[in-house]
């Protein structure tokens, strides 16, 4: 007790004897129209005045937001130890970082920051003594620095890969294919891609997620149902095959994914942030169809990798710190499952896996 009345003292004595900070002025704010909105939700109406705001595409919300930065920007600029703030900022932030490497096909890959540059530089050498060489630095995408790296996707052998860009920090990306080697961009690039990753099957294409594209605002408009594609390399996006998705399956989030031996299709569909279903294909099989596996929304699950013809999936289904079970693809079922690794009281958090081994956190 002592010793914290001493620290007060001392913090009282500091904030006494430090100078006095300017008082910077604020100035009037805009005055924020209100509109006769009410919504009736089971009978008790919901007064919402600022619905207009809603609409970014009128004069009106325009004009707003320039009168809210006006006020904003003009009380920032003149606030005296800004600058010292932004100096300060500066120097805790410049040093070397660098990320760790992994490895495609015959080269290392790993990203590098000289300390205060808007995004991080892509790296890589040949073999583990090859020299360094930049393979993408996003900081030349645009002039202003808002187009960025968002996400780099290499088919299993590392010769191909594509990259996911990232502009205004839209939600929205376009894709672009190159070949590792030379970085020669192959085809057209795709655009309107919206909440996905890429993975690749073979040489030969990719699947992909997206929505329509809503008419009007970008920010505001709804996108409704996700759909799965799968773009053959060669071909136009329009030309595309949707696999899962859209009106005939309405989902909100669908993702595909591929087994590392590439022979499994699987796709994780949600109507919401938590609970999923599972499909599976064998691509082994010319006539093969998706078939699901879990067919509700309740729980967890996702497929670790596959033995064989043995699926490795982990899932919280009866188990709510989670379990790894095995199944065959033939009979998938959730009553069929069998565990590999029980739950414990112990919550698991993560699964990787490399040569045939499982790390399980």
């Amino acid at each position: 007790m002592k010793s914290a009345l001493s620290a007060i003292v001392v913090l009282l004595v500091v904030i006494s004897c430090s100078p006095k900070q300017e008082q910077v002025a604020v100035g009037p704010y805009p005055t924020t129209a209100k509109v006769d909105t009410v919504d009736n939700y089971f009978g008790t109406e919901v007064k919402d005045p600022y619905r207009w705001l809603e609409n970014d595409t009128t004069k009106e919300t325009a004009a707003w937001v320039a009168s809210q930065n006006e006020v904003t920007f003009g009380y920032l600029k003149n606030i005296p130890f800004r600058d010292a703030v932004r100096k300060r900022l500066d120097e805790v932030q410049n040093y070397e970082r660098l990320s760790a490497p992994y490895r495609e096909g015959e080269y290392y890959y790993y990203s590098k920051n000289t300390g205060l540059q808007n995004h991080n530089v892509q790296y890589r050498k040949k073999g583990m003594d090859g020299a360094e060489e930049v393979f993408l630095d996003p900081n030349t995408f645009s002039a202003d620095g808002t187009t960025a790296l968002g996400g780099m996707f290499f088919s299993k052998d590392g010769s191909m890969l594509a990259i996911l860009i990232q502009e205004g920090g839209s939600d929205w990306r376009k894709a672009v294919v190159m070949k590792a080697a030379d970085k020669a961009i192959v085809g057209d690039t795709l655009r309107d891609l919206k909440f996905t990753g890429i993975s690749w099957r073979g040489n030969d294409g990719f699947y992909y997620s997206s929505y329509d594209k809503p008419k009007g605002s970008q920010l505001s408009a709804k996108t409704q149902y996700h759909k799965i594609y799968y773009h053959k390399l060669g071909t136009p996006q329009k030309s595309d095959q949707m696999i899962f998705g859209g009106e005939k399956t309405p989902r909100r989030y669908a993702n595909a994914g591929l087994t590392e031996d590439e022979r499994f299709l699987i796709v994780s569909a949600s109507v919401s942030t938590t609970g999923n279903e599972l499909y599976i294909q064998d691509l082994r099989n010319p006539n093969g169809k998706l078939l699901q596996m879990v067919d509700n929304f309740d729980n967890n699950h996702s497929i670790v990798d596959n033995d064989e013809n043995d699926l490795i999936i982990q899932t919280d289904l009866n188990a709510p710190n989670s379990r790894i079970v095995r199944v065959n693809y033939m009979k998938p079922g959730p009553d069929l499952w069998k565990d590999i690794i029980p739950e414990t009281e112990n919550a698991m958090q993560g699964v990787s896996k490399t040569g045939r081994k499982m790390f399980v956190n």
